[in-house]
């Protein structure tokens, strides 16, 4: 839950489909503006909600129901919505009694702290339909930045990208409780070697190459989880591909089972995109494939290859693969050109 002056946002639940019937999907006003088109029945409503909180489920954030923190009224929706082959975007949808009165971007702001502050994604964009002046001045008011124009659901949109240092938000300290309590989860992104080795992925006695990114969790101060990560260049189907190599997520017994692991991942995965890797890869163990499974990657069935000092080795984990350009699986196999991860 986030709270600013005004407002209280709570992750949207199924609950909140009457509500959000009401405020937005009723309201032709604030569906004409939206990608999804048009919607006018509660089923509609609650099928949106089942698809927000699938996504909380699948990455650990995504839209909040925004509340008037003193009524409790309901006012709309905004969150973080992460595309698969876009990235995570900034998305509002307001009653028009909520509009004109700065609320948009009091809730922008908050959800643009919980990005940068908290959860430490590389970029935020936003994609707004032309006519939608509004929107695009409450963008710009916010720090976003055009960057050309995308197809969204069939519709040609603007698209506005936001960047940690350039964005105000990212320093105005939007939100009432931002703190490093024992309360609060951060993650941190940074180049290197992170503070904890990773000794459970593998088999015994292989080489494993260095982490040049790491991704870390912490509460309360404390470091609960780690994820490292690498860029390289390897041959798919004998094809170069740039691609991104996660080693195993880390997280401390007391802290396993919250979430954490499926966050960090997907996290990794837009730095990768930053990065400009157009796949991301993983080696990982039998039991934990549904996993992965649920979070969109998927089993590769070609051989892998890597090196380590005597030889080239065929691996003998299941490797999973998240594509961000829509590139072809290997069918014939996989060179890491390199040591594994």
């Amino acid at each position: 839950m986030l709270r600013t002056q005004r407002l209280v946002l709570e992750p949207i639940r199924r609950a909140d489909s009457d509500d959000l019937f009401d405020a937005v999907v009723s309201q032709d006003s604030v569906m004409r503006w939206l990608a999804t088109g048009r919607a006018d029945s509660r089923s509609a409503a609650e099928a949106m909600c089942d698809a927000h909180v699938a996504h909380w489920a699948r990455h650990g954030y995504g839209d909040f129901a925004v509340r008037d923190a003193t009524t409790h009224a309901f006012l709309g929706r905004v969150g973080l919505r992460n595309r698969a082959r876009y990235g995570v975007d900034l998305g509002f949808a307001l009653h028009p009694r909520a509009q004109g009165r700065g609320i948009a971007g009091e809730a922008g702001r908050a959800c643009l702290e919980l990005a940068f502050h908290g959860l430490a994604l590389p970029v935020i964009f936003a994609f707004v339909l032309p006519g939608n002046t509004a929107s695009i001045a409450l963008l710009r008011r916010l720090g976003a930045q055009p960057t050309g124009t995308v197809q969204s659901s069939g519709l040609h949109c603007l698209r506005f990208r936001f960047d940690p240092a350039a964005d105000p938000a990212a320093t105005s300290h939007a939100l009432n409780d931002r703190d490093d309590s024992d309360a609060t989860l951060r993650l941190h992104h940074a180049p290197g070697l992170g503070d904890l080795e990773d000794t459970t992925a593998l088999p015994d006695g292989l080489v494993r190459a260095d982490n040049e990114h790491t991704l870390t969790a912490t509460y309360g101060g404390n470091l609960v989880a780690a994820l490292g990560w690498l860029l390289r260049e390897m041959a798919f189907d004998g094809a170069p591909r740039r691609v991104a190599g996660l080693s195993s997520v880390l997280v401390h017994p007391a802290h396993r089972d919250g979430g954490i692991a499926r966050t960090m991942i997907s996290v990794a995965v837009e730095h990768a995109r930053v990065a400009g890797a157009e796949t991301v890869m993983l080696l990982c163990r039998p039991e934990l494939v549904p996993l992965y499974t649920q979070l969109g990657w998927r089993q590769l069935a070609a051989p892998v290859t890597f090196r380590q000092p005597t030889g080239t080795r065929l691996c003998s984990l299941t490797t999973m693969t998240y594509d961000l350009t829509e590139l072809p699986q290997p069918t014939t196999g996989v060179d890491l050109q390199g040591l594994p991860f």
